[in-house]
């Protein structure tokens, strides 16, 4: 065998473990990062930050989650938000090729044609199939950004009198922040002083959105928009359930807080719809806000909570159990109503084991946010639902916050960082090594049926 096929024989062994790929790469960014922003030079007092901010900003940026203990604009200097800007890219990018790469592995092994090159014809992957779906990813993903931080400056200056230095640093890292999903800004108010703003909520909005949903469902609906009969059932469930998702929250949001004087009520009937839409989006994993949190009804917190733990869509920056999961299991609960002993979705069937995997994965989120729940009940003096919106926003990587992340204690921040990189590596890794450990029993145990519910 040639050097070119045992490395490439060698790095698909990798991929077949994909948590210690995933745990040793991201682990071995946070602590660079962490001691990048424990420098002098990271602050603006030009004193260390100490090694549990560092440790923390830098996990919230790598997992690209936005959770903060100190004001990024007030406390960072140039070269701490540009390192922790370029975490969030290395962070991204990341997340992105690897459920990526891993969506492509998984489809091999469970016979089914990967549809993310035209040239690929065969369920193989060779290392220059590999080579062109990163180089792929990674240009889209600079493409995107580069578009919205365009936009982003072109507003700055014109719409607030920016200087186009200035205009473009805010541009390119808020645009950085806005695809990776997560959720840095550079005022203390986040985003909320641009409620009313469609040019910069809408853009950045649009960016969360593309970002959240993936490479491989936006290079399949860029083939085949046009065509929803072709689409792949990845492509159908994300797309369905994001869309719904987004008009629900979006209705939601404006029924719940549309007479709350201190979110909607003080803004006209457009920038009411307008709010709400992007409170809708951010949940997905955004992490921006143009509404006070802190302010919202705890009726618009809970619709917040639900929207968050499902997240957005698989091999995308977006965290949460992903749309996808909850799509297929809102598909088994409709068939199991209807007394169907398959699921199906279109024209194709969605195998038991896939099914044995989106419950595995939403009940073992579940416990985590229960435990870490009560935990951080224990370590704090906050109300539950003030707690378990944190919790749920780290686990979710999605860095929306009630405003008592800073208030935590030393060990409440350190569960917060445990829950967003185990919140961030868990779902990927964990639905791949369920895929790709995938065995088959050469006999079967007679059948016991027992009462459920």
């Amino acid at each position: 065998m040639s050097r070119t096929g045992s490395f490439g024989a060698a790095l698909l062994d990798r991929f077949h473990r994909p948590a210690q790929v995933v745990v040793s790469s991201f682990g071995a960014v946070v602590l660079t990062g962490t001691g990048l922003l424990a420098l002098p030079v990271a602050t603006t007092s030009g004193e260390s930050a100490g090694w549990l901010t560092a440790l923390f900003t830098a996990t919230s940026a790598v997992c690209v989650t936005g959770l903060v203990t100190v004001d990024t604009a007030a406390h960072w200097s140039t070269f701490g938000e540009v390192v922790i800007a370029a975490l969030v890219q290395v962070g991204g990018l990341g997340i992105m090729t690897l459920a990526t790469l891993l969506t492509v592995l998984v489809a091999g092994r469970l016979g089914l044609r990967a549809r993310l090159f035209a040239q690929i014809e065969t369920k193989t992957l060779r290392m220059t199939d590999l080579r062109r779906l990163v180089r792929n990813v990674v240009l889209f993903s600079l493409a995107c950004e580069a578009v919205v931080a365009t936009i982003l400056t072109l507003r700055f200056v014109t719409g607030y009198g920016e200087p186009l230095g200035r205009a473009v640093y805010l541009g390119v890292f808020h645009a950085v922040s806005a695809f990776n999903n997560a959720g840095f800004a550079l005022w203390p108010d986040n985003l909320m002083r641009f409620v009313a703003d469609p040019w910069i909520c809408l853009t950045i909005a649009l960016a969360v959105i593309v970002g959240g949903i993936g490479y491989p469902v936006m290079f399949e609906l860029s083939r085949t928009w046009r065509r929803p009969s072709r689409w792949s059932v990845l492509t159908r469930i994300t797309v369905t359930v994001t869309a719904a998702l987004l008009v629900i929250g979006t209705f939601v949001f404006l029924g719940t807080e549309w007479d709350n004087p201190r979110t909607l009520g003080g803004l006209d009937g457009s920038g009411k719809m307008l709010a709400s839409f992007f409170a809708a989006v951010m949940p997905r994993s955004g992490g921006f806000n143009t509404l006070d949190i802190s302010q919202m009804t705890p009726s618009s917190w809970l619709v917040t909570d639900v929207l968050m733990f499902i997240g957005g869509g698989s091999a995308g920056t977006a965290g949460g159990i992903k749309v996808t999961t909850f799509g297929l299991l809102a598909l088994v609960i409709w068939a199991e109503l209807r007394g169907e002993t398959r699921v199906n979705v279109g024209r194709r069937r969605l195998p038991e084991h896939v099914q044995r995997q989106a419950i595995a994965i939403s009940l073992i989120g579940v416990a985590l946010v229960a435990v870490s729940t009560y935990v951080m009940l224990v370590l704090t003096s906050h109300s539950l639902d003030a707690v378990l919106f944190e919790v749920i926003s780290a686990f979710s990587t999605n860095g929306l916050s009630t405003g008592i992340t800073s208030q935590a204690t030393p060990a409440g921040h350190l569960l917060l960082v445990l829950l967003m990189f185990v919140g961030r590596i868990g779902p990927l890794t964990l639905g791949s090594a369920l895929a790709l450990r995938e065995r088959t029993r050469r006999y079967e145990l007679p059948e016991e049926r027992i009462i459920v519910g």
